[in-house]
């Protein structure tokens, strides 16, 4: 399989990634559930080198609980950008409010990753919904990066709804299956003019790896690095496969083959 690589950064010499229009060294974003405590989780996010981290608005407390510990006091804004997202929504209705909530309580903040979903089991994405959350979001001036399923015809229609990301899930959250559906997330890749962000189902460092070598512009995680035995040794492992994944993307992989074929040519030799 030869690897789609979708260039839009690459006129930038620093190759970064670029989300609404902000730049970013590392293309690997991670999230802060999970952890056993918040010393784990900033040491984790620490190691992982990611600049963009994700908060769950209904799970973790940025100021709308003055009396429990805030998570901002570790992933302090001026350090990382902050990514509110909507976990554990299960209405479009819901998932709009959380946003909304998000916004005040980050002081007009804009940039959201918008989830609903459909199935506590699967916890799949509720297609209908998404689309109409993120209809009425981009409306209201949201910034959305959208989790969505591996179709191709979904993905092209959050971005024509004006999704500055699109983000297909891998495996089902939490799974650590890998990229069950390479094929899919390749024909999401080619018809892309916004960043695709795999996201959901990465179990371990080749994982993302092989998510960068697709053409994917960067990987968002949690659990595989949470749920680790060492999750800041994990964290670690995770930032060095986003990077050679990526790199080996750009390369470009030589061609797979039936057949055998010298590392040294004989050609020439004089015996």
């Amino acid at each position: 399989m030869s690897a789609v690589v979708n260039l839009k950064n690459s006129e930038n010499s620093n190759d970064n990634l670029v989300i609404a229009g902000v730049s970013y060294r590392s293309r690997l974003l991670v999230g802060t559930g999970k952890y056993k405590d918040f010393a784990e989780s900033k040491a984790a996010i620490e190691a992982s080198g990611a600049e963009i981290v994700t908060v769950a608005i209904r799970r973790s407390n940025i100021g709308q609980n003055p009396d429990e510990p805030n998570l901002l006091d570790i992933i302090t804004p001026d350090k990382y950008t902050i990514l509110p997202n909507t976990a554990g929504c299960y209405t479009a209705e819901d998932a709009v409010r959380t946003c909304r909530l998000a916004r005040e309580l980050l002081d007009g903040h804009d940039l959201v990753k918008l989830e609903v979903l459909g199935d506590e089991k699967t916890l799949f994405p509720d297609i209908t919904a998404t689309l109409e959350a993120a209809d009425i979001l981009v409306k209201e001036g949201f910034k959305v990066m959208v989790y969505t399923n591996d179709d191709p015809i979904i993905a092209k229609r959050l971005e024509e709804m004006g999704c500055v990301a699109v983000m297909p899930l891998a495996a089902p959250i939490g799974s650590g299956l890998g990229i069950c559906n390479p094929y899919n997330i390749r024909l999401i890749l080619e018809n892309a003019s916004v960043p695709i962000i795999v996201d959901a189902g990465v179990g371990t460092a080749s994982d993302a790896a092989i998510a960068m070598e697709l053409g994917c512009e960067g990987v968002l995680m949690n659990t595989a690095i949470a749920a680790a035995k060492d999750p800041v040794l994990m964290a670690s492992a995770m930032k060095k496969g986003v990077e050679a994944g990526r790199e080996a993307c750009l390369a470009g992989r030589m061609p797979r083959k039936l057949y055998a074929s010298a590392s040294s040519p004989l050609d020439g030799t004089f015996f």
